[in-house]
């Protein structure tokens, strides 16, 4: 028996009557295990949204299957109701019902005379068990939240897509409520898909993390895996926020903008080359006439991160913080001893030297 709850195989999608009007979705193929929470993680208009939309029955792919336990609920000729898919669904705005208190939120997707236990119980477990009478308004931000999720819960859903449910929050109140979930979705026996903008948050809750752009998923990878393993030049850009520098292979040299590298035998077919390196592996000092200016500075707390921009490329360089530079200022940049890059393709490393 599969362990495979989710699964989504060769899915495109586009809107519109003509394809020409541009794919949002192409080729996705993405699988989730029983209980795991995976994040789904890219910049706004990737196609995230449109990914969960699919999930939950509001639209039918173009092209490609999507199957919830071994049972197949969408492909390009027929889609399964969303009302029988059994998929909980938690939205940024909660979407909850003003003309009801919080028990007949919670109680509203259960069938009539199912056991209002589970109920009982996830208001419980999710700290509102004093709350049931209170209608949405007379709720915080993070309690509406938690009712949002305790009613996709409620009638025994196993798989609970979760779109962007914490970006309207404060800070304190965004770090508990997440830092909870996957607690509260284990104590569900629940499989969780959270879509997010935020790298941190999926990096920090989730037990894997899939990269979106343009429609298309570059990487499905434990966070481990994505931090030191970036399968592409954009995982690592986006998502933990790597310099990623144009490259010339030459003559055994590695010309870049900062200056050249050593190939250590690298070959390439492609005309393409990109060196990614971290914002420890830069080295800048203050200089009339550096080629780079000091765009911006950042207070991290044991070190400055200032942002620099060379030509039409902004990098991100640490910097120590008794020698703070001034926005505007010149500097030279070059690269650090003892670091080493990742070039892509191939995802090779460098040594910096």
């Amino acid at each position: 028996m599969t362990n495979t709850h989710l699964r989504i195989e060769g899915l495109s999608h586009y809107y519109g009557a003509l394809e020409a009007n541009g794919w949002s979705l192409r080729s996705i193929n993405l699988n989730l295990m029983h209980g795991e929470l995976v994040g789904l993680l890219g910049p706004s208009g990737c196609g995230k949204t449109t990914l969960l939309r699919l999930i939950a029955g509001f639209e039918k792919p173009a092209k490609g299957n999507i199957s919830i336990d071994n049972q197949l609920v969408a492909c390009s000729e027929r889609i399964m109701p969303p009302e029988r898919r059994g998929v909980g669904m938690v939205f940024q705005d909660y979407a909850l019902f003003p003309h009801l208190d919080a028990w007949k939120n919670v109680c509203f997707g259960l069938k009539r005379g199912q056991d209002t236990r589970r109920a009982i119980w996830l208001l419980d477990l999710l700290g509102l068990a004093d709350l049931r009478d209170r209608y949405p308004h007379e709720l915080s931000g993070g309690q509406r939240q938690r009712l949002a999720l305790a009613r996709a819960l409620a009638p025994g859903t196993s798989l609970v897509v979760l779109d962007e449910p914490f970006s309207s929050l404060d800070v304190d109140v965004r770090h508990r409520l997440r830092s909870e979930l996957s607690g509260v979705l284990k104590s569900c026996s629940a499989t969780g898909l959270l879509v997010t903008h935020d790298p941190q948050e999926a990096l920090a809750i989730c037990d894997r993390v899939a990269v979106m752009r343009d429609g298309e998923l570059h990487q499905c990878s434990t966070p481990t895996e994505l931090v030191h393993q970036p399968a592409t030049s954009f995982v690592g850009r986006y998502v933990l926020q790597r310099n990623v520098l144009p490259v010339q292979l030459h003559g055994g040299v590695l010309n870049t903008p900062i200056g050249p590298l050593p190939s250590n035998n690298y070959s390439c077919d492609s005309s393409t080359i990109e060196l990614m390196v971290d914002e420890e592996a830069l080295f800048i000092r203050s200089d009339s006439k550096g080629k780079v200016v000091v765009q911006g500075r950042e207070f991290h707390g044991s070190h400055w991160l200032i942002r620099v921009e060379l030509g039409d490329q902004v990098f991100r360089v640490w910097h120590p913080l008794e020698n703070p530079l001034e926005v505007g200022e010149r500097c030279f940049m070059h690269f650090r001893s003892g670091h080493s890059g990742l070039l892509f393709p191939g995802a090779i490393s460098c040594p910096l030297t």
